[in-house]
């Protein structure tokens, strides 16, 4: 083992004060561009690296991460990305991280703009949290950049925003990818429905991209043929009410035979209808929930792309702590594999999800 490096080494080989080296390496600024630049070498040739625990418990200073997630008692999606954190936590929390949970209602713009307000006055120094509504996520970004606080996003971006980096799937490519996965096997493009099951879904960014990748899939690939039938519905609850809903769409639009669900609900389409008029059907759809790993078993699901919420959960953390404490460059962009999933393969899937879990 070689010799240990201190402080005061540095400072003599640099040829400055070690009041000056502590500023460089814990980026406190009042130091020249030619002091820092001067530090810097000696620390690089030298291969220094500080004892991040010490400096913490010495300067007496803890990091605040506040995570602001819907609430997943409204959308059991919800509850992975919150596993991948809280795994992410327990593995930093000895560098002095603290984690502030905020949670908004999945359903409630209202609540998404008055909780952020209230996360703002805590001052964390990062928030990490999933800009699902458009309009309300760009008012909390320009109070963020006002407050100084560093914001990473999962699940959604918002390109040209300010932030430190998203985690997550590219949503248009996952839309492009649905109309592959639709139409595999056959000469002429599969009537489809593209169906958001969720309220606000014109005010989520993601769920847009969807939509816009599939329909530039059957554009591109179909001479401009866009078989495309686009719905919303809100009350996904209401069995009855959503199997009245699918039964008219599918009469209004005969030959309809694919179905693509833009968000993780496809088990609560396929528990609507009944099962005689989903033989015909071919549905893809999101993420590893148990309800539709039992339909896609069942072979009443044909494909799901997993979005893998632990890793984006647990990666949205990590980037901030290696950021923050580690000073390392963060790409701006750390897209998670778009994942085919079917019967077969599910198991590999789940088990590599599960490394990213408490």
């Amino acid at each position: 083992m070689g010799k240990r490096i201190r402080i005061k080494d540095i400072a003599e080989k640099a040829g400055v004060s070690t009041g000056t080296v502590d500023r460089v390496i814990h980026n406190r600024g009042n130091v020249s561009p030619k002091a820092r630049a001067k530090v810097l070498e000696v620390i690089e040739k030298l291969e220094y690296e500080p004892n991040i625990i010490a400096s913490t418990l010495a300067y007496n200073r803890t990091i605040q991460i506040a995570t602001f997630m819907p609430d997943p008692t409204n959308d059991p999606y919800w509850i992975y990305p919150q596993q991948g954190i809280d795994k992410a936590i327990k593995a930093v929390r000895h560098y002095g991280v603290e984690l502030q949970p905020y949670y908004f209602n999945l359903f409630d713009p209202e609540s998404f703009r008055k909780i952020g307000e209230e996360l703002i006055e805590s001052q964390p120094d990062a928030l990490l949290f999933p800009p699902l509504f458009l309009t309300e996520s760009e008012f909390l970004l320009d109070k963020c950049e006002e407050a100084g606080i560093m914001v990473s996003f999962i699940n959604t971006d918002i390109e040209g925003r300010k932030a430190l980096c998203y985690v997550g799937q590219d949503s248009y490519q996952s839309g492009v990818l649905a109309g592959k996965l639709l139409n595999v096997g056959y000469r002429r493009p599969l009537r489809t429905l593209v169906l958001h099951l969720g309220k606000e879904t014109t005010n989520a960014k993601h769920l847009l991209d969807k939509e816009r990748g599939i329909r530039d899939y059957f554009s591109h690939n179909y001479d401009g043929e866009s078989p495309i039938v686009m719905a919303h519905f809100a009350d996904f609850d209401n069995q009855d009410r959503l199997r009245e809903f699918l039964v008219e769409i599918n009469r209004a639009n005969p030959g309809l035979s694919g179905i693509f669900v833009t968000n993780s609900r496809s088990y609560k389409l396929i528990k609507a209808l009944k099962v005689e008029e989903m033989d015909h059907f071919r549905i893809v759809g999101f993420d590893l929930l148990p309800e539709n790993l039992h339909y896609l078993d069942g072979r009443k699901i044909s494909f799901l792309i997993n979005q893998n919420p632990a890793q984006q959960g647990y990666f949205g953390i990590m980037n901030i702590v290696n950021k923050l404490i580690f000073k390392k460059d963060i790409n701006r962009i750390h897209h998670l594999p778009l994942d085919i999933v079917v019967s077969e393969n599910a198991r590999y899937y789940l088990e590599r999800e599960y490394q990213f879990v408490v």
